[in-house]
């Protein structure tokens, strides 16, 4: 079992219930009693095996019993992805900041390897500068005082370390040009935001597109999402929908396929990514004083 360096431990939580499951299915055992094993419920052994939850290393080891697996050349590797399933995230510096709906995400984003994403309504996170991070904090539904929008900010340029890895993930932005019209900042804020775009759409890792005002109505119509892939063969496409009191994490294939088809409508309808400079350049005349 290979994991990419990049894996956080909330992917490494997916692989390990993942190859748990697949132990507990191949021995006829059902979940309730695997969790009488380990003095648990049997929604207690599913969350575990969705990698909703973390792992107790005694639990995991009585598992593996259970499911007989006795040969320590096969225990010790699993034993292992337990122990690091559990070491926490660069997020948990900010948790005081980072509403714990949207942790899952940041552990899935870290470890992905394509990230797909729309926004209608901002610039996407990983492509804000520090100044329009600091104002969207500002102007959103839990603004705070300045100290807990300062460590918001702090969070949101820590998260954009991903995109500066010796192997970051290919990310492709389609914005909608109602987010770049939008002045959620002061005009010299927003002028140096594009301007900023521009510069990452030359990153080879990077793809931007901007969907016209002038296409009228497409399948997006639910609003942003974003579509994340991973390197490992363990943990299928998982779709992110965010509202105003958490998040929702579709993996089921009928959504994901509904969502794909989705975004490439958008990735069709939008800019050419080799136009995406002029489009922006357009818009930043909008953006005076």
């Amino acid at each position: 079992m290979t994991l990419q360096r990049a894996s956080g431990p909330i992917v490494r939580r997916v692989v390990l219930g993942t190859q748990l499951r697949r132990l507990r299915e191949a021995q006829g055992i059902s979940r309730a009693e695997a969790g009488y094993n380990i003095r648990a419920s049997d929604s207690k052994i599913s969350r575990m095996e969705l990698g909703r939850v973390s792992f107790k290393k005694r639990d995991v080891a009585d598992l593996l019993t259970l499911y007989g697996v006795a040969d320590e050349k096969d225990r010790s590797p699993l034993l292992e992805l337990a122990r690091e399933a559990n070491e926490p995230g660069w997020w948990q510096g900010f948790a005081d900041v980072v509403p714990g709906w949207f942790q899952p995400y940041l552990g899935l984003e870290e470890a992905a390897i394509l990230i797909r994403t729309y926004e209608i309504q901002f610039i996407p996170g990983l492509l804000q500068t520090e100044a329009y991070a600091r104002a969207v904090m500002a102007g959103g539904r839990h603004p705070g005082g300045a100290d807990i929008i300062e460590r918001r900010v702090q969070s949101r340029m820590s998260r954009q370390a991903v995109l500066d890895r010796p192997d970051p993930p290919k990310l492709w932005a389609i914005i909608d040009e109602a987010a770049l019209r939008r002045s959620v900042a002061a005009p010299a804020v927003m002028r140096a935001q594009l301007e900023h775009l521009i510069a990452m759409n030359e990153n080879p890792n990077i793809t931007i597109q901007v969907t016209p005002l002038h296409i009228g109505a497409h399948p997006a119509e639910g609003g942003a999402f974003s579509i994340l892939r991973f390197g490992e063969p363990d943990i299928a496409d998982v779709v992110y929908l965010e509202h105003l009191t958490g998040a929702i994490y579709l993996d089921k294939p009928e959504d994901l396929t509904r969502y794909m088809l989705a975004m490439d409508n958008l990735t069709l309808r939008s800019t050419a990514p080799g136009d995406t400079a002029k489009a922006i350049e357009e818009t930043a005349s909008h953006h005076v004083g």
